[in-house]
């Protein structure tokens, strides 16, 4: 990944969504630039035209949270665009380090297969920027046959909802699946621009999947922590889940998220017919990952 890159194409996007009229200023005549002219940001977030035509053309180290806020509020920016844009700042300074953690080693110490194995009444699994699925309880590994079923390891839910057939049937709405699947991957990218895992990923989708470069191309950016959704799975049907995404303290890079029906509704007996499948299918082995080498910690 090219920061200087992702920072010029970024803030590119962004004020090319903005018009004058968004902010309060004259829109005038002969306007040759979608949405805001530089110069129009800059006033608005208070800084010389020089210096953000610099930033906005990739030299972002250095730049002041204050600064970084400035162009936030100038450009519109959600709580997700605006963590991304300062995401982007950390990643080109050059005290920044990538996370290093292996996906193919990594595996979760004794007490968190615990606690995924403890929550019995939804899928609940350990997942990385990425959208590598690392660990899983029972109802995970059950929910995700058909991703467990791609060739490689780990499992990855963006590699199944750009290149499998069956993710267009597992998601009853796959655009907008897709849309969440790559603002969760560009979110990763502003974080760890450095990420030869992640940069490999992407490389693969971009080339086998004209939807997923379409989409990558927008630079859209999001915070997945909770919602609701629905799949059709190939086994139970149709199902309607809440779903929370918890980020590990001590694992940083890595979340764990927890799938839960409503009480007593028709989805809740399809978990239930879930369970009892996935114990007649995978016996007591369901929520172990594949084997893999013990990571360094």
């Amino acid at each position: 990944m090219d920061n200087r890159a992702e920072v010029r194409e970024f803030l590119t996007s962004r004020r090319a969504r903005v018009t004058p009229d968004d902010v309060g200023l004259p829109a005038g005549t002969n306007r040759r630039v979608a949405g805001l002219r530089r110069t129009e940001v800059a006033i608005l977030a208070g800084v010389s035209v020089e210096y953000y035509t610099r930033i906005e053309r990739g030299s972002i180290s250095g730049a002041s949270p204050e600064i970084l806020d400035a162009l936030a509020k100038a450009l519109l920016l959600d709580d997700a665009e605006r963590a991304h844009l300062f995401d982007l700042a950390h990643a080109a300074s050059p005290v920044a380090r990538p996370r290093r953690r292996n996906p193919k080693s990594w595996r979760p110490h004794e007490s968190l297969q615990w606690i995924l194995d403890a929550i019995t009444d939804g899928p609940a699994f350990v997942r990385n920027g990425r959208l590598d699925i690392l660990a899983t309880n029972t109802l995970a590994r059950a929910f995700y046959k058909d991703t467990f079923d791609m060739p490689g390891q780990p499992p990855n839910i963006a590699r199944f909802t750009f290149l499998d057939a069956r993710a267009q049937d597992f998601y009853p709405d796959w655009e907008k699946f897709a849309d969440i699947t790559v603002a969760i991957l560009r979110t990763e990218a502003g974080r760890d621009p450095h990420n030869k895992e992640l940069h490999d990923l992407i490389g693969e989708l971009s080339t086998r999947s004209s939807e997923f470069r379409t989409r990558w191309g927008s630079h859209d950016v999001r915070h997945h922590g909770t919602g609701t959704k629905t799949f059709h799975h190939p086994v139970v049907g149709e199902m309607t889940l809440a779903y929370e995404g918890m980020e590990m303290e001590s694992e940083p890079g890595l979340s764990i998220t927890v799938y839960a029906a409503e009480p007593g509704s028709a989805s809740a007996e399809r978990m239930q017919l879930l369970a009892s499948w996935a114990a007649g299918e995978y016996g007591q082995n369901t929520s172990r990952m594949p084997a893999q080498e013990s990571s360094e910690r």
